[in-house]
């Protein structure tokens, strides 16, 4: 007996719930977990199914089965093993909170992913990643070979399989074509300061105008640069007796702590886009702990 999700989205209309769940029902699946959402702005409807496979079908087959359903309505589904480890490609620069807080998070199984490799235009992390048996890639990237750069990159994602690319404090801008190319499939992760505060050092510039909260937004990456659609995000209060290092010190926990909650919602399929927006079903009862490790 496997545990199984399945994921739907389609147009709003009466019988979408009775539907999957009859379907489920009759093909010898229990749900143990359900959550849909009705956006009456866009007329779509969202849904996520956790279930048993008791007869021990197997997702394939049972996506098979699901074909005439989802053809009635409309739907893009897809059914999941939940024991499956999504392939992920991380990315980083200079700054290393995320890609720590990440392989940490990874390595105690609160982050069930196999990382496939460790991209970065520079060699700051190759020791750290390669003790970890990771595969590192270092790709230098400047104005002249950026064409070259990204074509390398699509490479390791192809050669590696992965699922999913994860910018962890990765401070190059990806081109418009690679943004298409895997939409829906790169997660981002900055601080919450923009468009406000831009540049080399916006905590100082946050410092300097008294902010009293800080915070980090973890995206999808689209061509509109800091502006895909929003997966998670977070804020932590500082005040006026707090440091510009105390600034950047919270910064970089809160960005860690955003960033592997977007990923952990990622990977277990809780996260859906809708247009410019994404639907996002919490966690099941118990948090993380919940879910599968894997």
């Amino acid at each position: 007996m496997s545990d199984l999700i399945l994921t739907v989205t389609c147009p709003a209309r009466r019988g979408i719930v009775a539907a999957i769940s009859s379907f489920l029902a009759q093909n010898g699946c229990n749900i143990t977990d359900s959550a849909q959402f009705d956006d009456l702005e866009s007329g779509r409807f969202f849904m996520r199914v956790s279930f048993q496979d008791e007869d021990g079908r197997g997702a394939e087959a049972l996506q098979a089965g699901f074909a005439p359903v989802a053809e009635d309505f409309q739907m893009e589904a897809a059914i999941y093993d939940s024991a499956h480890r999504m392939r992920v490609l991380l990315m980083v620069s200079s700054f290393g909170h995320c890609l720590n807080d990440i392989l940490y998070r990874w390595r105690i199984g609160a982050l069930p992913i196999d990382i496939v490799g460790v991209v970065s235009n520079h060699m700051t992390y190759q020791k750290l990643v390669v003790n970890h048996d990771i595969p590192f890639h270092q790709i230098k990237v400047t104005p002249a070979n950026k064409p070259e750069a990204e074509a390398r990159l699509m490479e390791v994602v192809r050669e590696t399989g992965a699922e999913l690319v994860v910018l962890a404090r990765y401070m190059q801008i990806l081109s418009d074509r690679l943004c298409s190319e895997m939409s829906g499939r790169i997660i981002n992760i900055h601080h919450s300061f923009l468009p406000s505060f831009k540049g080399a050092n916006p905590y100082k510039q946050a410092y300097e105008r008294g902010v009293k909260l800080i915070g980090a937004t973890a995206h999808y990456v689209t061509a509109d640069l800091d502006e895909g659609p929003i997966v998670e995000q977070d804020t932590v209060r500082v005040t006026h007796a707090q440091s510009p290092a105390d600034y950047v010190s919270l910064g970089r926990d809160v960005e860690a702590q955003v960033l592997a909650r977007a990923i952990h919602a990622h990977i277990h399929h809780r996260v859906f886009l809708n247009g410019s927006r994404t639907v996002v079903f919490p966690a099941s009862p118990g948090g993380y702990a919940s879910e599968r490790m894997g």
